[in-house]
């Protein structure tokens, strides 16, 4: 992991001053808990959850508050200031800062769409099937969330169909008992493939 950090920080600016890194996948895949690990080893680099910006009524329909909200005041190297959203609420809350540190992260469904790809240093997608996330995300959630989950698959199908991210990936995200593995994505990247898996030592990266 801090081989594959120290990647990052290499990286050209992306979003103004940004490197802007996404991190998509299927509901239940894993995005949130690697990308605190990315974070913490970034030096608590900030991270926007995308189902802060998302909501009951735009489970997908939410460019434009992301990009106005986020991405053109990180590219004019500004802070971001967006409210997010609160699901048990129903409501947006008071406006968080998003500061233009040297690199961002930006994790949840749809962090690999077509509007946002221009704005990304990388794209990470999290290699995990649909369905075994998918029944990883009910679990983890309970009976409470049953009725939201049977609403949100086949909205995820759909935007996924319409507008999909793992072929534009650059990086492929595998978790396994020990760590992650950090493969080439479809869309490959600039540097030579090499190999790391956290948790045992270099193995794979790019």
């Amino acid at each position: 992991m801090h081989d594959l950090a120290a990647l990052l920080r290499g990286l050209t600016p992306s979003c103004g001053p940004v490197r802007l890194i996404g991190v998509d996948g299927h509901a239940g895949s894993g995005k949130s808990t690697f990308t605190g690990r990315l974070a913490a080893e970034l030096d608590g680099a900030p991270v926007l959850h995308l189902d802060d910006i998302a909501s009951h009524d735009r489970l997908f329909d939410w460019t434009g508050r992301l990009l106005s909200q986020v991405i053109e005041p990180l590219r004019r190297g500004g802070t971001a200031l967006y409210a997010p959203y609160d699901w048990r609420a129903r409501r947006f809350t008071a406006p968080r800062p998003l500061p233009p540190a040297p690199v961002v992260l930006i994790e949840g469904v749809g962090a690999g769409r077509e509007a946002l790809r221009p704005h990304l240093a990388r794209l990470f997608w999290m290699e995990l099937p649909c369905q075994e996330a998918w029944a990883r995300g009910r679990a983890r959630d309970g009976a409470e969330q049953r009725t939201f989950w049977d609403g949100w698959i086949p909205a995820e199908r759909r935007h996924f169909a319409a507008d999909p991210s793992r072929p534009f990936a650059h990086l492929l995200v595998r978790q396994g008992e020990e760590g992650y593995e950090v493969l080439p994505g479809p869309a490959g990247c600039a540097s030579p493939p090499w190999f790391l898996t956290h948790g045992d030592g270099p193995s794979a990266m790019c």
